[in-house]
């Protein structure tokens, strides 16, 4: 049991090491020229008009708040689904899931009447 885990570790150890060191060995060995094109906020040689940050309407954050968490729940189905192929008792685990898409709907209903997905 602990040699899957020292395996993941060391997995883990080595990505982190080799990110930090290709990191590193960019910093160190790779040419530091600042030049006033590179200093402007488009590198592409065009001319910036007007500031460089736009506002954002708060509905693209509202969309996209609700897909992370409409996604994150289905990654929840995944491992659950997993289970119910091997458990012996598979009518409790059909009610859970039941009620976890029921409380989903409920704030899908919620987002949907309130306007939350409207775009105009």
């Amino acid at each position: 049991m602990h040699d899957s885990y020292t395996a993941i570790l060391v997995l883990g150890t080595v990505s982190v090491a080799v990110a930090f060191l290709a990191i590193l060995i960019g910093h160190r060995l790779g040419p530091r020229r600042s030049t006033p094109h590179k200093a402007e906020p488009y590198e592409s040689g065009m001319t910036a008009i007007g500031p460089a940050q736009r506002r954002v309407p708060v509905r693209f954050y509202r969309i996209a708040v609700l897909f992370i968490l409409f996604d994150v729940e289905i990654v929840f189905m995944y491992p659950w689904a997993v289970l119910f192929l091997k458990a012996d008792n598979r009518t409790l685990l059909f009610l859970e899931m039941l009620v976890f898409v029921a409380v989903l709907l409920v704030g899908y209903v919620y987002a949907w009447k309130t306007g939350a997905l409207e775009w105009d």
